[in-house]
């Protein structure tokens, strides 16, 4: 640990702990490694002194900083090549394992109807996609996955139910869920709309708004899924509730059965949210993808009597915690990267452009509209 002025710090010095603004806004999360541009935002906010962890070097900063220019260019080099073939190698695997998972699922669907399901299967397929989570940011799907998810047919219901499966194992975990309970609510979310097969193909893939009587029936695809479910013993209650609950809200205004928060089974809450989420930041027929930050403050609002608060308050915090640094595109048309994110407000960080620092919280007449890199 070495305290030290900023204006002795380098570019790949690694921070030790978190730096916040002033205000309290996270700047910088522990544990980054500096870039030129860091060091700017750092002098921007006038940090004085920071910590960062050099425990793997002996010498003076001076011997240091000598070594370290002697071999930057070889070395940064060569670094970043590597880091870059790891995350390729990393991405394409996590993309190879959902669309392993997609093909499955497509296969299961069409035996769910005669209530048979291989769930130990399914399992299997989906641990390979859950060893490659580290690659999923739930702001920015990869490319090859988003043109999935602007299919028609059942190819949109399938990848839409993965992304609510990787996203509802995620919230359990912001939320401290026993690592034992991973895959429960991991399955939760990938068959809480299994319940879809059981509506006629006519209203399941209408391209234009249902009829009231089409959206009643719609609306009973809840009720399908948990008596696909009911019998299936290698899963559990939470994930055949999460089928029959997602839809719930805590004041009772939900469906099917309207029932509230004391009465919703916890995993069905985790999946109302990843569910709400994907639904809005999905491009559909009828209607365009929302921007992630929009959709998080629909959350928010959502939190005050219909989703489940500290669950919603949670998601919020890590989502945008995870967009630190990411290259977003403002709804004028600018883009910038996100390099503060005040914890009070977090779906309106601080957003660089060109040097100007945007406060987002106090200009309401700008937002993001979405993520061009994360």
């Amino acid at each position: 640990m070495v305290m030290i002025p900023l204006a002795q710090t380098k570019p790949g010095d690694r921070l030790n702990q978190d730096i916040h603004t002033s205000l309290g806004g996270l700047l910088m999360l522990k544990g980054r490694q500096l870039s030129p541009r860091d060091l700017n935002v750092l002098q921007a906010f006038m940090v004085k002194h920071i910590d960062i962890d050099r425990s793997s070097g002996g010498g003076s900063h001076i011997e240091m900083a000598s070594i370290a220019a002697a071999v930057e260019q070889t070395s940064n080099s060569t670094e970043t090549a590597v880091l870059d073939q790891e995350n390729a190698k990393d991405e394409e695997q996590f993309i190879q394992a959902w669309l392993s998972l997609a093909k499955y699922m497509s296969k299961m669907l069409a035996t769910a109807a005669l209530n048979r399901l291989p769930i130990l299967e399914l399992r299997q397929v989906l641990e390979q996609l859950l060893a490659n989570i580290s690659s999923y940011r739930p702001m920015s799907v990869k490319s090859q996955i988003v043109e999935l998810l602007k299919e028609d047919a059942s190819d949109y219901l399938i990848n839409k139910s993965i992304a609510v499966c990787l996203t509802s194992y995620l919230i359990g975990q912001w939320c401290d869920y026993p690592s034992k309970e991973g895959m429960q609510i991991a399955m939760a979310g990938l068959l809480h709309d299994i319940g879809m097969i059981k509506i006629d193909e006519d209203i399941l893939y209408k391209k234009t708004y249902l009829s009231e009587s089409e959206k009643a029936e719609m609306k009973r695809h809840p009720q399908y899924g948990y008596e696909i479910l009911r019998n299936v013993p290698a899963i559990n209650d939470g994930v055949k509730l999460a089928a029959l609950q997602h839809h719930e809200r805590l004041d009772g205004s939900g469906y099917p059965l309207r029932v509230k928060a004391d009465k919703i089974h916890s995993y069905a809450k985790i999946v109302a949210i990843a569910d709400m989420f994907h639904a809005m930041t999905q491009d559909r027929v009828y209607k365009r993808a929302e921007s992630p930050y929009v959709a998080l403050e629909h959350l928010h609002e959502a939190s005050f009597g219909k989703l489940e608060p500290l669950m919603v308050q949670t998601f919020i915090q890590k989502m945008t915690q995870l967009a630190q640094g990411t290259v977003v595109k403002l709804n004028d048309g600018r883009i910038g990267r996100i390099v503060v994110i005040d914890a009070n407000n977090p779906t309106r960080p601080i957003v660089s452009i060109n040097g100007e620092m945007v406060h987002l919280d106090q200009d309401k007449k700008l937002w993001i509209v979405s993520v061009v890199q994360a």
